[in-house]
């Protein structure tokens, strides 16, 4: 199977949307402005049917397009092109915490559902600082002193977006971090924060070559490749429920990895 492809829109072209573009920016015309969310209207379903995959099932699709759509009309009126970024890309990151934003604002997360995650994560960096290596199930959940029926309900319990984004990984582990919002371009780039940027990404690479093979794989599937994780689970040849616990596995150990010192395990 080869790399998904996020949808394209085929109702305008390249010049009818440069047209609307220079219009909508000009003159702030409503009907370009209309038309522009339009367009771009499938990048709202893409983004909502990837967040849809970790949520419970009584949270709708439909309620998911309808936040992301908030996201859209601001990236319409606050999309500059001068900056040198393609608008899907610029658009998709304010979809995605919009999304983001209406969930937290739903509180809907328990608060002891955090602190399952975080008990975990703690015990996995725990673990692999004592055996220089990944802890096995057995080892995690000898460690938490719990049966591993019962760690694999809590690993299931844990996973949805809000607890199991790599997006959130540059936080210190006790609040969740919004997905950045904003894409600048050349001119409006901090150096400082270009280094820290750098330095977490490495960080952040090198945490995931320590990762289980098949929890790697997964992490490189579904975040580098845009698999979602029931292509992942055809892939793998394993259920989509296997799949995101794998899932959730991994962003708990890269969390525990990356919220101690790295020196320890980088």
């Amino acid at each position: 199977m080869g790399k998904a492809e996020m949808p394209q829109m085929a109702q305008k072209s390249d010049e009818e949307l440069k047209d609307l573009w220079d219009l909508y920016r000009q003159e702030r015309d409503p009907e370009a402005r209309r038309k522009l969310i339009l367009n771009y209207s499938y990048l709202v379903k893409y983004v909502a049917g990837r967040v849809m995959i970790h949520l419970p099932s009584y949270v709708e699709l439909d309620d998911l397009v309808s936040y992301g759509t908030i996201g859209l009309i601001d990236a319409v009126q606050g999309f500059n092109p001068d900056h040198g970024v393609k608008f899907s890309t610029y658009a998709v990151a304010r979809i995605r915490g919009a999304i983001y934003d209406a969930l937290r604002a739903m509180d809907w997360v328990p608060r002891s559902v955090r602190e399952k995650a975080k008990m975990i994560s703690t015990a996995m960096a725990e673990l692999e600082q004592e055996h220089k290596r990944p802890p096995s199930d057995e080892e995690l959940a000898s460690h938490l002193e719990i049966s591993q029926e019962k760690l694999e309900k809590i690993l299931s319990q844990v996973t949805i977006p809000q607890v199991m984004s790599l997006e959130g990984l540059g936080g210190n582990g006790d609040e969740e971090e919004k997905p950045s919002l904003e894409i600048p371009g050349p001119r409006d780039e901090d150096p400082l924060n270009i280094v820290q940027d750098r330095d977490m990404k490495e960080s952040l690479g090198r945490a995931i070559e320590r990762l289980p093979e098949k929890e790697q794989l997964v992490v490189s599937l579904y975040y580098y490749e845009g698999l979602t994780l029931r292509e992942i689970g055809e892939v793998l040849d394993l259920s989509a429920a296997r799949i995101s616990q794998l899932h959730s596995k991994a962003i708990l150990r890269l969390r525990g990895m990356l919220g101690r010192d790295k020196s320890s395990f980088l």
